[in-house]
């Protein structure tokens, strides 16, 4: 014989959907406490976050102008510099506009999309057929796209998204201090 707590249903369907109700909510089931459907981490990674889109958008505006300025050579940067500096500014571009687009994703999470999403882009560069390299043969699509595989770029576009990701963490804490 079953437990009391343990028998099949046999009541009315309100009684059983409360009883579902709390056992889904972790709340108190049949007289003892019931165990969540589906345990949940709160960490500083899982936390959504609510970002202000056109605050993230004017940062996305703004970096594209330093990443356009950063590339057009009127600034004496070394080669080093110049070329994974503005690698590393259209990674945290991708991270702003994927804010933008995730406005309640934590911050690890929409840092995790970005890295793939730019790691994809680096990737795609390997595959070469004539109707993508026409698009690369433009300005707007070699600075988006690029044009030539470097292992190296992997490596800038994490470091900007890592920059954006801490970024919005101290800018966040500050906000929610104050």
């Amino acid at each position: 014989m079953l437990p009391t707590t343990e028998r099949p249903f046999r009541g009315n369907s309100s009684d059983h959907n409360r009883r579902y109700r709390a056992a889904l909510l972790g709340g108190w089931a049949g007289g003892r406490p019931a165990a969540r459907a589906v345990p949940k981490l709160m960490t500083p990674a899982t936390i959504p976050v609510p970002r202000n889109r056109p605050i993230y958008a004017l940062a996305a505006a703004l970096v594209i102008g330093a990443g356009l300025l950063w590339r057009s050579g009127r600034f004496p940067l070394p080669g080093f510099v110049a070329k994974y500096g503005g690698d590393a500014l259209w990674a945290l571009v991708v991270f702003l506009c994927l804010g933008i687009a995730l406005p309640r994703r934590s911050t690890v999470g929409t840092a995790l999309v970005a890295v793939g999403f730019a790691w994809s882009v680096e990737f795609l560069q390997l595959y070469h057929a004539p109707w993508i390299d026409g698009i690369r043969s433009t300005r707007l699509g070699r600075l988006v796209l690029g044009s030539t595989f470097n292992v190296p770029d992997l490596l800038a576009y994490a470091g900007g998204i890592a920059l954006g990701a801490v970024a919005e963490r101290v800018f966040l804490n500050k906000n929610q201090k104050a």
